[in-house]
């Protein structure tokens, strides 16, 4: 079994973390009258916003249980804030450029693949067939 980089290790948590904090500070917020207007006025986004900061606590969790479709998830979670900024100011499409740029650079370097490809797939050792001289 190949070891978790430490550069997963930290991207995961960083993930796991932002996205718990971020979900927590919306879902605890004290219920004014304005958080709870804005919530009434857009139930779906409100919820899509919950979801997309769920997902970034799911990329990290099962990122450092080395699952690839993890690794995946969290570039294109990347990605998509990529896209919202794009209709935001050019310094949020900066910053999520910057750190697309970074996320990509650590979850794709060798170490990180051969951590993904490795983690859960130990083929199990090959039994050897009977010898049929011996049989006789």
């Amino acid at each position: 079994m190949t070891r978790r980089p430490l550069s997963i290790t930290i991207i995961s948590w960083i993930f796991i973390a932002f996205g718990g904090i971020a979900l927590l500070a919306t879902l605890l917020r004290p219920a004014g009258s304005s958080a709870a207007q804005r919530v009434a006025e857009h139930p779906i986004e409100f919820w899509l916003i919950q979801v997309i900061r769920i997902i970034a606590v799911l990329c990290g969790v099962f990122m450092l249980y080395g699952f690839n479709w993890a690794r995946w998830l969290l570039v294109v979670w990347v990605g998509y804030h990529i896209v919202l900024s794009i209709l935001h100011s050019p310094w949020e499409l900066l910053v999520h450029s910057l750190l697309f740029t970074i996320v990509l650079y650590f979850v794709f370097r060798p170490q990180a693949s051969a951590y993904f490809r490795n983690t859960g797939t130990e083929s199990p050792q090959k039994i050897p067939e009977p010898d049929e001289t011996r049989l006789t």
